[in-house]
C-alpha cells in the first residue's frame, strides 16, 4: 500500500525539562518532519518517513514510536557510523528553548542516491521543512531533488519554512529557500521565519511573494491570532481555538501535518485549516512534541461542538 504522505528530514530523541522540578528532564521525540508525520497518521492519514538514524538506542526508540503510530519508516536507513540527533528543551518565563546535539548526525549524512525515488512519486504530497534543508549540503541536494522529483510525477509538495540560523546563516538559508519555494505547492510559513527570508514585514506582501513562486496555497501560522490562508483567488483569517497552553513545543509541526491530512481527505483549505487550528490548539495543553499530538476523534468532537 503506497503512502498518501512522505515527510523528509531528520528525527530527534527529545529530553524536556519540567517545570516542577528543573533538574529533570521527560525524554519524548521530535523533529519536525516526524512530528509533522505524527500528526498526520493520528488523523488517519497514511504517512511515511525519508530520513537515516543511527545504529544506537535512540534510533531503535525512533522506530518503535514510529511502528506505534502507524507511520511507514521502510524508508529510513541506517547509518552504523553516525549517532541519532537529541535536543533538550528548557522553559523560563519567556517561553521554551532549545539546544541540540545533532552535529555530524545520521540524518546530516543524508544524500541524494538515498533517496526513494519510486515512493516519492507514488505518495500524494511530499512534505519538507527548513530544517530538514538546512542540517547539511548533502542534506539539503537531497531535499531539493526530492521536490523536483515529486514535480515532475504530479506529486504535491509541502515546506514548513521552519527558519534555524544556529544550523546555517541567513544568506544560504535565502538562497536554499528560494529554490525550495519554487519547487512548492502548499507553503506553510511562521511570521518569525519567512519575515526574515524575504525581508518583509506585512502579511499581504509576504503573501504575495509567496504566491508568485508558483506556490498554490499558503497557511499562515499566526500562533495566538490563528492562520491566514491564502490561495491565488482567495485569502481568510482563520480564528484561533482558545486553550489554556503548557507548552507550544512542536505546535506548528502539528498544524502542517493537521492541514495536509485533511487536504489529502478532500477537505477545501479553509476547512482544513480550520480543523488544523483544533489539532494544534489541543498539542500546547500537554508536554512534549508528540505526546500531547490529539487523534481525530478528539478534533471532531471539538469541531462537532462549535
Amino acid at each position: 500500500m503506497t503512502t498518501d504522505i512522505l515527510a523528509y528530514g531528520e528525527a530527534m530523541v527529545e529530553f524536556n525539562q519540567r517545570t516542577h522540578d528543573p533538574r529533570l528532564y521527560l525524554q519524548g521525540f521530535g523533529g519536525d518532519t516526524s512530528n509533522f508525520c505524527i500528526a498526520a497518521a493520528r488523523q488517519g492519514a497514511r504517512s511515511g518517513y525519508i530520513s537515516a538514524l543511527g545504529n544506537d538506542i535512540f534510533g531503535q526508540q525512533l522506530r518503535d514510536l514510529w511502528r506505534t503510530e502507524q507511520v511507514d519508516a521502510s524508508h529510513v536507513s541506517d547509518d552504523a557510523q553516525a549517532a541519532t540527533g537529541l535536543y533538550f528543551v528548557s522553559h523560563d518565563s519567556n517561553g521554551h528553548h532549545f539546544s541540540y546535539a545533532r552535529a555530524g548526525s545520521a540524518a546530516s549524512r543524508y544524500t541524494t542516491a538515498q533517496l526513494p525515488l519510486q515512493a516519492i512519486a507514488e505518495a500524494k504530497v511530499l512534505h519538507l521543512s527548513g530544517i530538514s534543508l538546512a542540517i547539511s549540503a548533502s542534506a539539503c541536494d537531497a531535499g531539493l531533488a526530492a521536490m523536483a522529483h515529486a514535480r515532475q510525477h504530479g506529486v504535491r509538495t509541502s515546506l514548513d519554512t521552519n527558519l534555524r540560523l544556529k544550523l546555517w546563516p541567513l544568506e544560504r538559508a535565502r538562497e536554499q529557500m528560494r529554490a525550495a519555494f519554487s519547487l512548492c505547492d502548499i507553503c506553510l510559513p511562521s511570521w518569525d521565519d519567512v519575515s526574515l527570508l524575504t525581508g518583509l514585514d506585512e502579511r499581504d506582501a509576504i503573501v504575495d511573494t509567496l504566491l508568485s513562486y508558483g506556490i498554490g496555497l499558503v497557511a499562515f501560522k499566526l500562533g495566538a491570532e490563528g492562520c491566514y490562508v491564502a490561495t491565488p483567488d482567495e485569502r481568510r483569517l482563520i480564528p484561533p481555538y482558545p486553550v489554556e497552553a503548557f507548552d507550544a513545543t512542536g505546535a506548528g509541526d502539528c498544524f502542517g501535518g493537521a492541514l495536509i491530512a485533511r487536504l489529502v481527505a478532500g477537505d477545501d483549505p479553509f476547512l482544513a485549516a480550520r480543523y488544523a487550528n483544533v489539532c494544534a490548539a489541543l498539542s500546547t495543553t500537554g508536554y512534549g512534541a508528540v505526546a500531547p499530538i490529539p487523534s481525530a476523534a478528539q478534533v471532531n468532537a471539538i469541531l462537532a461542538s462549535a
